[in-house]
C-alpha cells in the first residue's frame, strides 16, 4: 500500500488474541538489523500480555514504547501527538485482539499508511476462539496479508478446517503453519470454484451463491461476457430505471449479525412487471459497464430470461 508521498508514516500492524505470539514476533523483528536499522519507531502496545518486551535487546535504540489502554485513545489527535513527541519515521502496532480493526483504521492519522498486516493465532486454541468469538476472529482475518498459526503439532489439527475458516474471510492471504523454531510450512490447499467458469452457460448452484458473489466482485474482468444461470431475489424501485432491478440474496459471511443483501444490478425489458422481493431464476450475460447505481464501472447482468421460482433452501447463502 505504499504511495509516492514521502511524508507517509508506514504502519506495521500485528493482530491476534492474547498469547498468540505477537509480542515474541515483534521482539525478534526489532532485534534484527534487517527490520530495525535504527529508524525512529513508535511501538504501540494495545494489550498487556504475559510476554514483555526487552528493549535492551533491540538492534536499534530508537524504539519508543507507548501503551494504549483504551479504544477511545485511538484517534488522530492522540496518535499524531505521539508521533510528534518521538519524531518517529514509522509505527509498529501490537493490536488488542478484543478490539475491532475498524477502530484503528478510522482512528489513525491521514498520513499513516498500513504497509503490512499480519495475524497470529495459537493453533491449540484457534478453533475455540472461532466458535465463541467468531466475529472477532473474522475481523482479524479479513484484511490480513499473512496468517501465522503457531504452536502447531503435526497430526494434532485439521489443516482443512483452519484453511476453510481463513478462506471464508479472505481468499488471497498467505497462511503459514509453524511447528517450532525454523520449522514451518506454507498452506498449499487449493480452492477450486464450485462451478465451471469455462462452460458456455455457467450454472451457479444454490449453495454456491456466496462464493460466486465474492469472486465476481474480486475478479470482475474474468466474468465479462460470460453467460450464467442463477437463482435469487428481485429488488425493485429505489430510483432504478424501469428496465432495472437488483438481483441477489442475503449472505451470511461470519455470523447472524452480519447477514446482508448481496446483489448486482440487472437489466431486463420486462422488469416493470416483476414482483419486488420475489424469487426468480435468471439467465443473463455479464457486462462490465459504468452504472449510476455503482457510481463506477461494474458487473451488470443483462437478462435473457427471468423465470419465477421457489426460494432457495436455505434462503440465506453461506460459504
Amino acid at each position: 500500500m505504499q504511495g509516492d508521498n514521502k511524508m507517509e508514516i508506514p504502519v506495521y500492524l500485528f493482530t491476534g488474541f492474547l498469547e498468540s505470539g505477537k509480542t515474541t514476533f515483534i521482539q525478534d523483528a526489532l532485534e534484527g538489523s534487517d527490520f530495525n536499522a535504527g529508524e525512529r519507531t513508535l511501538l504501540l502496545i494495545c494489550e498487556d500480555g504475559e510476554e514483555e518486551y526487552r528493549p535492551q535487546r533491540f538492534f536499534g535504540k530508537n524504539v519508543f514504547q507507548e501503551f494504549i489502554e483504551n479504544e477511545s485513545h485511538i484517534n488522530p489527535k492522540n496518535l499524531s501527538a505521539l508521533q510528534k513527541k518521538h519524531r518517529v519515521e514509522r509505527v509498529v502496532v501490537e493490536y488488542n485482539g478484543m478490539w475491532m480493526l475498524q477502530t484503528l483504521f478510522a482512528g489513525i492519522p491521514k498520513d499513516w499508511v498500513i504497509y503490512q498486516e499480519v495475524t497470529f493465532a495459537d493453533a491449540t486454541t484457534f478453533m475455540q476462539y472461532n466458535q465463541n468469538m467468531r466475529q472477532l476472529v473474522f475481523d482479524k482475518l479479513k484484511t490480513a496479508e499473512l496468517v501465522v498459526f503457531n504452536r502447531c503439532v503435526r497430526g494434532a489439527f485439521d489443516k482443512e478446517e483452519f484453511h476453510k475458516v481463513v478462506r471464508v474471510a479472505n481468499r488471497k492471504n498467505r497462511i503459514i503453519y509453524e511447528y517450532g523454531p525454523n520449522d514451518a510450512e506454507p498452506d498449499t490447499i487449493q480452492d477450486p470454484l464450485p462451478f465451471d467458469l469455462g462452460a458456455e452457460l455457467i450454472e451457479i448452484g444454490d449453495d454456491a451463491y456466496a462464493e460466486w458473489y465474492r469472486d465476481i466482485n474480486e475478479e470482475q474482468e474474468k466474468y465479462d461476457g460470460k453467460r450464467l444461470k442463477i437463482k435469487g431475489r428481485l429488488a425493485l424501485g429505489g430510483g432504478l430505471e424501469k428496465d432495472e432491478f437488483v438481483f441477489g440474496r442475503h449472505v451470511m459471511t461470519c455470523c447472524v449479525q452480519d447477514i446482508q443483501f448481496a446483489g448486482l444490478l440487472a437489466k431486463w425489458r420486462g422488469a416493470a412487471v416483476l414482483e419486488h422481493g420475489g424469487w426468480a431464476e435468471i439467465t443473463a450475460k455479464v457486462v462490465l459497464e459504468f452504472s449510476k447505481v455503482y457510481g463506477e464501472k461494474g458487473p451488470v447482468l443483462h437478462c435473457e430470461s427471468v423465470v419465477p421460482c421457489n426460494p432457495c433452501d436455505p434462503e440465506v447463502a453461506t460459504f
